[in-house]
């Protein structure tokens, strides 16, 4: 275990809103971080110490980066495996590169799921044309491709719906190599969000009730409702198997659906998550804060409600050009993460209410 003290440097990969306030809640705790994007207009580079533009796949850049970094962290998931993999004995990387390598890869996501004991939705590989007729006759209809790699908020999908002409389908998805999901008939869905630290603790947040809008996020509430409390032991236990198998330290989530037969796993990120916006001040310690604690080597803070119930409504496109209002009402938390143009499905910003 190694505890880093304050004024040490974060390596963050990834320079978007996650970025942003995983730095807001190192500097709270008097660590530095530098930045690390391919984008020159990060949202993140503006409130961290330091700031490197360079593609992902630049080694040398890489390598400077990580001399400077005593952690590496990452942002999103989609984070290239192969360059990291020529950095990783220059600073501790965590959450470890193995849980990125199964996150970018639906198929092993869902078969890394059910060797630990969980349930998923039927899928199929799909690699050509052909093997997507296999795939639709194997599982039926309705369904969904997904792409295999990349793909977030309804992005490298298509929904496949009885009758529908599957080459305007594999086109949709720009015949990349796809999985093809069959629908779940659920309740609700759900995310567990769980905190583990270097000396494998692990901690779990209240369990939040998603509901998506447009396959985006657009609202959390916790705690959830008797429906999904009654499937989260369940779903915790395979999230903690998960991550105590890939030996994890950060904060990483995952996403069920609640059905009549018990938690059906969706997927993982290996990363503080938009389900879990709410813990800024919806509880205790927030999974930001609690994400450097873990990956610097600090003890976990308290993960408990600071309020009877908390929701977090994100803040797409052009609902964040209504600040104002929503700052007239004195109770709401308001975040806006600085991305300047509002677009029809951009995360602009979240704003939190607690109920007491």
């Amino acid at each position: 275990m190694q505890t880093l003290p304050p004024g040490s440097t974060i390596g963050i990969l990834g320079g978007g809103q996650l970025g942003r306030m995983l730095s807001v809640a190192a500097a709270q705790l008097g660590y530095r971080c530098h930045i690390y994007a391919s984008d020159n207009n990060s949202i993140a580079a503006e409130v961290s110490a330091q700031f490197t533009c360079a593609q992902d796949e630049d080694i040398a850049s890489l390598t400077r980066f990580a001399e400077s970094c005593d952690v590496i962290t990452f942002e999103f998931e989609n984070v290239p495996v192969a360059p990291l993999q020529e950095i990783a004995a220059l600073a501790p990387l965590h959450p470890p590169i193995a849980a990125l390598d199964i996150a970018q890869n639906r198929i092993a996501e869902k078969n890394f799921a059910r060797d630990h004991g969980g349930t998923t939705a039927p899928f199929a590989e799909v690699t050509d044309r052909p093997s997507l007729d296999k795939a639709i006759a194997e599982i039926g209809t309705p369904a969904i491709l997904k792409t295999i790699r990349m793909g977030y908020d309804g992005k490298g999908q298509s929904r496949i719906r009885p009758g529908d002409d599957l080459d305007r389908h594999w086109d949709a998805v720009a015949q990349q190599p796809c999985v093809a999901e069959g629908f779940v008939t659920f309740d609700h869905e759900f995310s567990v969000i769980l905190v583990r630290g270097q000396d494998g603790e692990i901690r779990f947040w209240n369990t939040p009730h998603n509901i998506h809008e447009d396959g985006i996020l657009a609202l959390s509430v916790a705690p959830a409702p008797a429906a999904i409390l009654e499937q989260q032991d369940d779903a915790r236990a395979l999230a903690a198997k998960m991550a105590e198998a890939m030996d994890y330290v950060g904060v990483l989530t995952c996403e069920f659906f609640a059905t009549k037969n018990g938690p059906v796993f969706n997927e993982m990120a290996p990363r503080v998550h938009n389900s879990g916006h709410w813990t800024i001040e919806g509880a205790i310690t927030s999974q930001f804060e609690n994400h450097i604690r873990a990956i610097c080597g600090l003890p976990l803070g308290d993960t408990g409600l600071a309020a009877k119930k908390v929701e977090m409504h994100n803040l797409i496109g052009a609902q964040a050009d209504d600040w104002q209002s929503l700052l007239s009402d004195g109770t709401n938390h308001l975040h806006l993460y600085g991305k300047g143009e509002s677009r029809p499905g951009r995360k602009m910003g979240h704003v939190t209410k607690l109920h007491f």
